[in-house]
């Protein structure tokens, strides 16, 4: 038996090592603004990601979602790095992450400076809530995935599966469950369970609440819920979560743009 987990688990590390590997031509749609985005993120934070690993193409495919990954941030929660050799000090991990074979890690911010990405913000999230979702996701680094579970990572080998919409996000529960439990999203999710936060809308006809209104959009709510299987853009549609454009939050003026090498309206007025 432990000769069986032993082969399984070494498949399983090829297989997991060729996913993560990075598409070639990948480029983001709109430049990244990262000193921006830095001055704008907050404790609670999630930072969605489109990806660019060849398990990214799938999980995009479907979720249905251009985003492919989820990172919790944490600020200056987690501790800085003693200086290397050079004396120089090394970049804080901010970021908290569940990655496919390497599990639960802090990161580093500037991993994701040349990527797509979105900051959904939990509203009205108490300071004292703040702090039990960052102290949950802390207490999961070092969290493995286990690449015994060959089946949950086959799902990932067919960029786009011929199975109808309403099965998509189903085949991300197939295999044994438990390495599931752990993709990033999905840790995530259950970080702001345990404070009783929402993340999907209720299955309710409550006037003035927000609610799922098809049968299919119930029976999908109470699957995910019941399976704790969150996908990144369920953030991203969330009625609880505000999404954050850095540029608009940190102050825009469309009269301060110049197009073409010309110069801005507010620049022409100030030299009348």
């Amino acid at each position: 038996m432990a000769m069986m987990d032993n082969v399984r688990a070494k498949i399983g590390s090829i297989m997991a090592r060729f996913l993560v590997m990075e598409s070639s031509g990948y480029e983001p749609y709109t430049p990244s603004d990262f000193k921006t985005l830095c001055s704008i993120l907050q404790p609670g934070d999630i930072l969605l990601i489109e990806g660019n690993q060849h398990v990214s193409t799938t999980i995009k495919y479907l979720t249905q979602s251009t985003w492919s990954h989820a990172a919790f941030y944490v600020g200056d929660f987690l501790p800085r790095p003693a200086p290397d050799e050079s004396g120089k000090n090394p970049e804080r991990p901010r970021l908290i992450e569940v990655n496919l074979g390497a599990g639960c890690v802090a990161t580093h911010l500037s991993r994701y400076q040349d990527f797509n990405t979105r900051i959904c913000r939990p509203v009205g999230l108490s300071d004292e809530d703040c702090a039990k979702v960052v102290e949950f996701m802390i207490s999961k680094i070092g969290l493995k995935y286990d690449l015994r579970n060959i089946f949950d990572l086959l799902r990932y080998f067919i960029p786009t599966p011929p199975v109808p919409v309403s099965w998509r996000r189903k085949m991300l529960a197939f295999g044994s469950g438990d390495p599931t439990m752990a993709i990033c999203s999905s840790l995530i999710a259950q970080a702001y369970q345990s404070v009783n936060y929402p993340i999907l809308p209720e299955v309710t006809l409550a006037p003035g609440r927000t609610s799922a209104k098809s049968a299919y959009s119930k029976t999908e709510i109470l699957h995910i819920r019941h399976h704790s299987l969150f996908a990144p853009r369920d953030f991203d549609l969330s009625p609880y979560f505000q999404v954050i454009k850095p540029s608009v939050q940190k102050g825009f003026d469309y009269k301060d743009l110049a197009f073409s090498g010309e110069t801005s309206k507010r620049d022409v007025l100030r030299k009348q």
